[in-house]
């Protein structure tokens, strides 16, 4: 693989969004080695820019990197993902009751807006993006509380929750959106300022959320064959 010439595209961003992309692409797998020697034969670069680029990832939360031993996807544990998961769910439901108060007729739109578009990213199977407007639309909710410090540690735990999601998740071995539903149902919510229903409705997404798009189907079946 040659570096792509390009004004301004330096070595290092090249590595970066190249073992980005993979991580996305998932074919890289959490856990693995990520030699820098192999990296720069492959992407035809010296190590400067691979360690850069492993660096630039270690900050996202992708890849850890151990003193004397070298570079390696991100591995969380089942463990690790429910206690932010834990920690997730109190944030949220603060939030959310906040919001749900005081929430306007703007933020109501941009929440609409990020379904829309959410139904649209689905259909084209963009993680990245996917994973980014489920984001975008928990943190109008956060921001939409009035509290600037709340809603910067909901910023905080989602970017956690982002990554273990990159290596666990596979929303689209279905061909529905396992969230979309319940995006819709607590925005209706929020639109009648139900602070008690908000509530309920954020702890029961995140923890379908936690147990992943096979929980979250497995326990819709059995509901509708109640």
């Amino acid at each position: 693989m040659s570096k792509p010439a390009g004004a301004g595209h330096t070595a290092s961003e090249f590595v970066y969004e190249q073992l980005r992309r993979k991580i996305f692409e998932k074919s890289l797998t959490s856990g693995q080695r990520l030699p820098e020697v192999a990296i720069a034969k492959e992407m035809n670069v010296s190590r400067t820019p691979v360690r850069e680029a492993l660096r630039r990832l270690e900050s996202e939360g992708l890849v850890q990197i151990v003193p004397g031993w070298g570079a390696c996807l991100a591995s969380p544990t089942k463990q690790e993902i429910i206690d932010t998961y834990e920690v997730r769910e109190t944030l949220e439901i603060m939030a959310i009751r906040k919001a749900a108060r005081r929430i306007t007729p703007l933020q109501i739109c941009m929440l609409q807006e990020q379904i829309n578009a959410e139904r649209e990213i689905f259909i084209k199977k963009d993680l990245e993006s996917y994973l980014k407007v489920n984001d975008d639309f928990h943190i109008i909710i956060a921001e939409s509380s009035g509290n600037s410090t709340l809603a910067g540690y909901v910023r905080n735990i989602l970017s956690r929750t982002f990554v273990q999601m990159i290596f666990f998740e596979s929303f689209f071995d279905f061909d529905t959106n396992p969230s979309l539903e319940e995006h819709i149902t607590i925005l209706e919510a929020l639109k009648a300022h139900d602070e008690e229903k908000c509530a309920e409705l954020i702890s029961e997404h995140l923890r379908l959320s936690m147990e992943g798009p096979e929980g979250r189907m497995t326990r819709r079946h059995a509901t509708f064959n109640r």
